[in-house]
């Protein structure tokens, strides 16, 4: 698998899994409100926080409509209007990342076009997210992979086939991606979370493969590192009965310091590849494994049958895996019934 530099993180299976909070339009337009989510994010222990980078007029045609589960919430006259609300002024996007510096967490942002990209160049972030609509975008996908940073790429509503035509563009761009398995409905249902797709994307294109939830189950994140994610980006809201089209399918600050420990524990859980016998185990495999014992006396000299034989703990003397190897060779000294045998009283001789 390509492992790609993610900050101060490389992300793979083996590493830590760092935990982006996203908060996307969840800080209502307001700065202040965007400064206490960048606090929050920072007290419930997220590595990241992501902004979304946006001007409503050049995101929208005229003919937009809202999506089912802004409906709701669409007290605007069309998405145009809606999203102007949620727009940051450049000046007030700079304040939010230099407290997201200043508490020493990663700041990250997804563009919406290439213009945006420009903003987040300006910035020096380390990396771009982008959102899933996007995974077909073209113009921006290359204007994000001009840039040099690494991409982390969400997938949501996308077949395999599109997935693959990006993966061919990033790698004839030479970019450094990750994909990110999402599920493009809010909020994603367990039934519909299939975090079997980490596994299955990781396999096909050889690239780390991150979760962006849009569960509001808390396990959610642990599991996915369980199956394999590589890092998890999960939206944060200060109340999940604000008003808005984001905070009812976000966590509150609670429920996404709980969220952040479980990823931390299926962390330490999923391990490391490569199985082997762990230290913490040696004790437990020496007195429980079995060893060949006499079954009767043998005589020295005498050729040893399998019934001259059965198998005893503790894992100390000659292993029962041995069996057919000393089965037909004869003993090099006299041993007792119920002595346990070792290499030294076995002859070289059959």
């Amino acid at each position: 698998m390509r492992n790609i530099e993610f900050g101060h993180f490389t992300l793979s299976q083996s590493g830590p899994t760092p935990v982006i909070a996203e908060i996307g339009v969840n800080h209502d337009g307001q700065l202040q409100r965007a400064i206490q989510l960048v606090r929050i994010a920072a007290d419930c222990g997220a590595d990241a926080v992501k902004l979304q980078i946006f001007r409503a007029g050049r995101l929208m045609h005229n003919s937009s409509t809202f999506a089912r589960y802004q409906q709701p919430n669409a007290a605007d006259a069309n998405p145009t209007d809606m999203l102007r609300r949620y727009e940051l002024s450049d000046q007030d996007v700079d304040a939010v990342v230099a407290e997201i510096r200043r508490l020493n967490l990663m700041p990250l942002a997804t563009p919406f076009s290439p213009e945006d990209v420009e903003r987040i160049d300006r910035l020096d972030l380390p990396a771009i997210k982008i959102a899933s609509p996007d995974l077909v975008n073209w113009p921006l996908l290359r204007r994000a992979a001009r840039t040099d940073r690494p991409l982390l790429i969400s997938t949501g509503a996308a077949s395999i086939n599109e997935i693959s035509s990006a993966v061919a563009w990033l790698r004839g761009w030479k970019a450094q991606f990750a994909l990110l398995h999402c599920i493009s409905a809010y909020p994603t249902s367990s039934a519909d979370a299939n975090l079997c797709w980490i596994g299955e994307m990781e396999a096909r294109f050889g690239v780390a493969v991150g979760f962006s939830d849009h569960t509001t189950e808390l396990m959610s994140g642990a599991l996915a590192v369980a199956a394999g994610a590589a890092v998890v980006e999960k939206h944060l809201t200060w109340d999940c009965a604000a008003e808005g089209p984001d905070h009812a399918i976000s966590a509150d600050p609670d429920e996404f310091a709980r969220y952040i420990r479980l990823i931390h524990v299926a962390q330490q859980m999923r391990g490391s590849g490569g199985k082997r016998v762990l230290d913490v185990e040696r004790d437990v495999r020496t007195v429980s494994r079995q060893s060949l014992v006499a079954a009767r006396d043998i005589a020295m000299g005498q050729l040893i049958g399998e019934h001259d034989l059965t198998v005893q703990r503790p894992g100390t003397g000659i292993p029962a895996s041995a069996l057919p190897s000393i089965v037909g060779r004869r003993s090099g000294q006299y041993i007792r019934a119920g002595e346990m045998l070792t290499w030294p009283v076995i002859s070289d001789a059959a």
